[in-house]
């Protein structure tokens, strides 16, 4: 009854992290049961503290060493990454164990005057088993006070809510936007694998609260590459008296008695920290390819707004390229070249200005000389030909063939890429993908129809080059669902830049029905009115399959293949059409992210209507556990411990 009692006492977090807990476990708790190598129940109880030099809560120790002692054998899991020190150590501390203790010696000279924390997380574990002790942290002071205030919350990814797992989070009292980016932190924890921190051992102030995944260990934000977060209210620790109901078991299944009990709570207990790595875009060029005599390629390090200007050294670059964004940004820029007098010769001067990034970080233009010597020799078609046909000669004459018995074969532009599904959506679209841009198409040549009882009828339709893709070309037409369809290109309808043809094309396809789609109308409230947002539906992978704008606080999705979906909306601040990243320099925060708490499964021929009010539960409880990547550590536990035993 009393290893109950104890339990109770130590239900809250902070409580039972501090060094009164530790304290009162000493002398009340129970040894760990280890399990027998002949069977028996399975060992599920963690180390149970029993001594320590100094005690918990000593004040004016200056000894750089503390050993603290448990009631069986134990060892460290991961103690350079779990193991938390605050102030924060420089100099990294030595952290080991020896047979039922853990001996750490700090490397710093010990600051005057200073509460100290040693925060284990779950560290510590039984040898056997490897139950961890959760929470275990240890306390002394330097001077002749202990500081006890203590803060907590969670640290999420500002772009997917995920748990952030491992970073440190501290606290300045230098209140200056500047202190985290030339200061150490002063008091530090570490999140575990649902995001949680708490940091001990502060003293009664104003503080600013930083993330900081500290790349390079000198916990302050020196590294662009480094990921953050930061709060833009000033954290007051405060501390207040609670109630509490404490039960008394007779047995497992008969309470004695309950009473109410008095504890000390610290606040803030729920600060949310969205963290996120900054886009610092330093422009440079980084080279120039030219892997075939028809085309080049130029890589940057960035995407910039404005694209380089070429000059021709030894050939005429004014109209002489048809110019292809493969990324979509113009941070990769390949040249196809037109003129054959051109891409003939081996190599190609060419003069470039572009704009680059100096020391100041400011955009400045620079010019460069480019030489552009083709990876492999030109050679015509004619010249390609002939020596595919002796190549193919040697193979037939090896199988015992006449080469005369064939035809020569007529070279046609295959395309790369023909998108026509069997089971055509009733929102898709026809794309072909060419190996190089087109010189021209006839559209006299292109036909689609529709199958009317035995006959087929021609239908209208349009037909492009996609947008984003110099060698894609879309063809849309206002399908009639449940329909069958006919797809055709005639012989010669494609020519290539450089002089092929295509050949024939035939595709039939049926169009989805109604019925086999669903639908889904999103009504949502506790959006900002001023705010644009979009919601975007997600797979199983938390990828996103569809997206749509939100209008009048609605989004609604029509034509949804049935299956199961999770569904975020995103505060689209500068209205671009997607999430942005934060900048601690402007002091601006990532975009708003916010999930439904749910994974719905959508049927077949079902229009569901779903209400959503993204405030009302809290970020770190919105993000649905089938969707999370980073899965509670304990969960992880169970179910090794479910398959095992």
């Amino acid at each position: 009854m009393i290893g109950r009692w104890i339990k109770h006492i130590l239900g809250h977090p902070l409580l039972r992290r501090g060094a009164a807990a530790v304290a009162l476990a000493a002398g009340m708790l129970s040894c760990a049961s280890i399990g027998r190598l002949e069977g028996g129940p399975y060992d599920e109880t963690p180390p149970v503290f029993v001594k320590s030099n100094p005690a918990p809560g000593t004040l004016n120790y200056n000894r750089k060493r503390v050993s603290i002692e448990f009631d069986e054998y134990i060892k460290l899991d991961k103690p350079g990454e779990k193991v938390v020190i605050s102030p924060p150590q420089r100099q990294q501390p030595e952290v080991k164990t020896n047979g039922k203790r853990v001996i750490v010696t700090l490397e710093d000279t010990l600051k005057p005057s200073t509460t100290y924390t040693i925060d284990f997380a779950d560290a510590i574990q039984d040898n056997n088993e490897g139950n961890p002790l959760q929470g275990f942290t240890f306390t002394f002071s330097t001077g002749d006070r202990l500081d006890t205030m203590a803060v907590a919350g969670t640290v999420l990814n500002a772009a997917d809510l995920e748990p952030v797992k491992g970073i440190l989070v501290g606290l300045h009292s230098n209140l200056a936007d500047s202190a985290f980016t030339t200061l150490p932190l002063e008091r530090v924890g570490r999140t575990d694998s649902r995001g949680n921190f708490s940091i001990r051992g502060v003293a009664p102030g104003r503080y600013r609260i930083y993330a900081l995944q500290d790349a390079d260990q000198d916990y302050f934000f020196s590294q662009p590459s480094e990921v953050i977060a930061f709060s833009d209210s000033i954290i007051i620790p405060a501390q207040e008296q609670r109630l509490r109901q404490d039960t008394f078991w007779i047995d497992s299944l008969t309470i004695d008695t309950i009473t109410e009990r008095e504890y000390t709570y610290y606040l803030p207990d729920d600060i949310m920290l969205r963290s996120f790595k900054e886009t610092h875009y330093s422009q440079r060029f980084i080279k120039a390819e030219r892997a075939v005599p028809h085309k080049f390629t130029l890589y940057f390090s960035a995407a910039a707004d404005t694209l380089p200007t070429l000059t021709g050294l030894d050939f005429d670059a004014r109209d002489a390229f048809e110019m292809e964004f493969p990324t979509g940004r113009t941070d990769t820029l390949v040249y196809w070249i037109r003129d054959s007098l051109v891409y003939r010769q081996d190599t190609l001067t060419a003069s470039i200005t572009y704009l680059y990034t100096d020391t100041l970080n400011q955009l400045v233009p620079a010019t460069d000389t480019l030489r552009l010597v083709s990876r492999e020799k030109y050679k015509s078609r004619e010249q390609k030909r002939f020596e595919q046909e002796q190549e193919e000669s040697k193979k037939k004459r090896r199988k015992g063939r006449d080469k005369d018995e064939d035809k020569p074969k007529t070279e046609f532009l295959e395309p790369e890429e023909v998108y026509v599904p069997s089971s055509m959506d009733v929102y898709d679209y026809i794309t072909l993908t060419f190996p190089e841009p087109l010189a021209s198409y006839a559209d006299s040549a292109l036909h689609l129809r529709l199958k009317v009882d035995t006959l087929w009828e021609d239908v209208p339709f349009e037909f492009g080059r996609d947008s984003a893709n110099l060698r894609r070309y879309n063809l849309y037409a206002d399908w009639q669902p449940g329909e069958s369809y006919e797809f055709r290109a005639d012989s010669l309808a494609f020519r290539g830049l450089y002089g092929l043809q295509t050949d024939a094309i035939k595709k039939e396809f049926k169009v989805k029905k109604l019925e086999e789609y669903s639908t889904v109308y999103f009504n949502l409230t506790g959006l900002p009115d001023s705010v644009p947002a979009f919601v975007e539906l997600l797979d199983s992978r938390d990828a996103v399959a569809r997206s749509t704008d939100v209008v009048d606080s609605k989004a609604d999705f029509y034509y949804l293949p049935p299956g199961k979906y999770g569904a975020r909306v995103v505060l689209d601040a500068n209205g671009n059409g997607r999430w942005d990243t934060g900048d601690y320099q402007r002091k601006l925060q990532p975009e708003t992210v916010y999930y439904y708490p749910q994974v719905v499964e959508f049927k077949a021929n079902f229009e569901v209507l779903q209400n959503w009010n993204v405030t009302e539960k809290r970020l770190d409880q919105q993000k649905p556990l089938e969707l999370k990547k980073q899965k509670p550590d304990e969960n992880k536990k169970k179910n090794r411990n479910s398959s095992k035993y």
